[in-house]
């Protein structure tokens, strides 16, 4: 088995992969990533078991063939060559052996077909979603999403395909966000909850992508095919909790500011919160906005005023300010609105502005007891 192929081109798609890579593996045959050759057409794959992320290569070859490399070492190496031909050729004493422009590398493979075969899906939806789409619609949510062992359901996102729109929801139970795309629909009902881990991959992969991409999913797994990328993955098992039964419906007290200006001013009071419930109180009548701390083991505290838009009665709720800054963080418009009915009741954070034709995001941020 012998190819020739780019050293660079090689590196980007291998460091792709390598995402998927545990550092720690119980099976030590997924610290390799699996060559498979067919001509000039070379696949190779990284597996953690749950998720297998396959990516298709043009190389120069006749041959056929199938070795696992140790994946650590050859990123490592090919982190150090300027762009040139590799060729990599397979020795009889079980060495596959890298020559460059200046020198010669063995190193040690193991054989194809120990590789843990990735999963077929058996009669799967599909759906087609844009790249960047997709990107957003993750990075909008997956931050908050939860990471209690406990409640696995909660640690990853939940995909809600209609025929009328597109639904991501993630949720730790502190904070919500449900980001929603009406210009989009699949072809029928669908729902499946999503890991964190692919979903961080296929971020950082399609950020600013415009090229669709093909999600098909059926009861147990979900497979993404975009450009010359496969990507097979495990669902979280289980129900999601009724998300709609926590939005509150009726919030009369609706608060618009510059979005930059209160996510400054709750950085900078929140230093002064106390370190264990981090919290502050937002105070808020007529068109003033007051946001307080205190940390009363210190001596500490702060408060800002900020000039707002305000309708609905005077009123005073506490949050969490890590949330909070989270939350306003996350979202890119200049204004945002914070809907509430009452001091016990969540906030719903939407930006007013700087939407896409069809996106909604709604943030639900719970909040916390007072002690006056």
């Amino acid at each position: 088995m012998k190819f020739i192929v780019s050293s660079s081109y090689l590196l980007k798609q291998l460091q792709v992969l390598g995402g998927i890579i545990n550092s720690n593996n119980t099976l030590p045959i997924l610290d390799n990533f699996l060559f498979d050759l067919d001509n000039k057409s070379l696949t190779v794959s990284a597996s953690d078991l749950e998720t297998t992320v396959s990516s298709k290569l043009e190389v120069e070859s006749t041959e056929k063939g199938m070795v696992c490399i140790p994946a650590r070492l050859l990123l490592d190496t090919l982190k150090t060559f300027p762009e040139q031909p590799l060729t990599f050729t397979v020795e009889d004493n079980n060495t596959i052996e890298i020559s460059s422009n200046h020198g010669k590398y063995a190193v040690a493979y193991v054989s194809g077909e120990e590789f843990p075969n990735a999963v077929e899906l058996k009669d799967p939806s599909s759906t087609v979603v844009q790249g960047d789409v997709l990107a957003t619609a993750i990075s909008k949510t997956i931050f908050a999403s939860g990471n209690d062992d406990l409640r696995p359901v909660m640690s990853g996102v939940f995909f809600q395909f209609s025929t009328e729109n597109l639904v991501f929801v993630a949720t730790d139970a502190h904070k919500l966000v449900k980001y929603t795309r009406d210009d989009l629909s699949a072809s029928q009902t669908a729902e499946f909850i999503m890991p964190k881990k692919p979903l961080n991959l296929l971020k950082s992969i399609l950020a600013g992508s415009e090229e669709d991409v093909i999600i098909e999913y059926n009861e147990s797994n979900a497979k993404f095919i975009f450009e010359n990328i496969e990507m097979v993955c495990r669902l979280i098992d289980g129900k999601y909790p009724n998300y709609e039964a926590v939005i509150p419906k009726e919030n009369p007290n609706k608060l618009v500011i510059d979005r930059n200006q209160f996510l400054n001013s709750v950085r900078r009071v929140s230093i002064f919160s106390s370190k264990t419930t981090h919290q502050i109180r937002l105070k808020i009548a007529g068109a003033e906005l007051n946001i307080s701390a205190e940390d009363i083991d210190y001596s500490n505290k702060a408060e800002e005023r900020l000039t707002c838009d305000y309708q609905g009665d005077d009123m005073q709720i506490g949050f969490n300010s890590r949330f909070l800054t989270e939350m306003l963080n996350n979202l890119t418009s200049d204004e945002v609105s914070l809907a509430m009915s009452l001091p016990n009741r969540a906030g719903i954070l939407t930006p007013v502005d700087g939407l896409d034709e069809g996106e909604t995001v709604t943030m639900l941020v719970m909040p916390v007891m007072l002690n006056n």
